[in-house]
């Protein structure tokens, strides 16, 4: 039986090291080679849809190197019918905290207004902003948004976070469903989006969102790109009721050449690099998923279809 790695043919050579460090034994092929189909039992996918999976008829699950299933969810040559696992490694949760902390330490220290000062040949007197007088409000409080919100806690900024239930994390305020929502962001000066897409989730990032926030503040969108309502944005902008908006996801991806986003001087773009699943860093995850699914054990982080994630 082999897995056959069907994800980015740059990163082929490094997961094929890693895996086969932890697994020696293991028969690793790569796609389109697949070779006898019925001997495909395991198939690894990415941020793209692979090709059509549905001819090979022993194949137990499929791992992704995402942390974000949406796009294999909505593909239908992924048999349906199959476990589907997320990736959700140490590296990666590390990478998306690194970009978190990063902008909000960026908007706490004036970055913004001291690179502008920079670029007038300004010397800026700014007063020091205390991190505790700053509320930062984390939409999403699984993996990702759990660790990036306990490391802005031990920062000192004052943190609250909603999720689909409330959670029990030292330091951080919990906030969960409908009601939830606007007491959360109530006030909050920056506002970071790590939630999994969702009919429910698809289009929170709006005027609804924006309004309860303190005037000037900052959002920060790592999530999917089908969270934020791109025109809101852009009123909230203009009005001023955000200040900056610093935005790594988008729909659709790449971002349009012309798109106003490229242009507008209160939008920082980074291209989808906030948590990059680094080549060989989920071996482990990838292994053990492997030898769950040759068990018919339930696989970690295995995606509930139902809920989307």
């Amino acid at each position: 039986m082999a897995i056959l790695y069907a994800d980015d043919p740059a990163d082929a050579a490094a997961w094929a090291v890693a895996i086969r460090a932890l697994a020696p034994g293991v028969e690793l092929r790569f796609w389109p080679d697949s070779g006898p189909a019925d001997e495909v039992d395991f198939a690894i996918v990415g941020g793209k849809a692979p090709g059509d999976l549905r001819g090979f008829a022993n194949l137990r699950a499929i791992q992704s190197t995402w942390a974000g299933v949406n796009h294999l969810l909505a593909d239908s040559n992924l048999p349906f019918d199959r476990p589907l696992a997320r990736m959700v490694d140490q590296g990666l949760t590390v990478s998306m905290t690194e970009f978190i902390v990063l902008h909000v330490l960026d908007s706490a220290r004036q970055g913004p207004r001291l690179r502008a000062a920079q670029r007038a040949r300004q010397w800026l007197d700014l007063d020091p902003v205390a991190p505790g007088t700053i509320v930062v409000a984390v939409l999403g409080l699984g993996t990702l948004g759990a660790d990036a919100a306990t490391r802005l806690v031990a920062l000192g900024f004052s943190v609250r976070g909603w999720s689909r239930s409330r959670k029990e994390i030292a330091g951080i305020e919990s906030f969960a469903g409908s009601d939830g929502f606007k007491a959360c962001l109530s006030g909050a000066h920056i506002l970071v989006c790590l939630l999994p897409l969702t009919d429910d989730t698809r289009g929170i990032l709006g005027a609804a969102a924006f309004a309860p926030l303190a005037r000037g503040a900052v959002l920060i969108q790592a999530a999917r790109g089908a969270h934020l309502v791109e025109a809101d944005l852009l009123a909230a902008l203009q009005s001023g009721q955000l200040s900056r908006a610093v935005l790594d996801v988008f729909a659709p991806e790449p971002l349009p050449v012309d798109h106003v986003f490229w242009r507008h001087p209160q939008v920082t773009v980074t291209p989808h690099v906030a948590a990059i699943t680094r080549p060989g860093t989920g071996a482990a995850d990838i292994v053990e998923n492997y030898r769950r699914a040759l068990a018919g054990e339930t696989l970690i982080n295995q995606v509930d279809r139902a809920k989307g994630y």
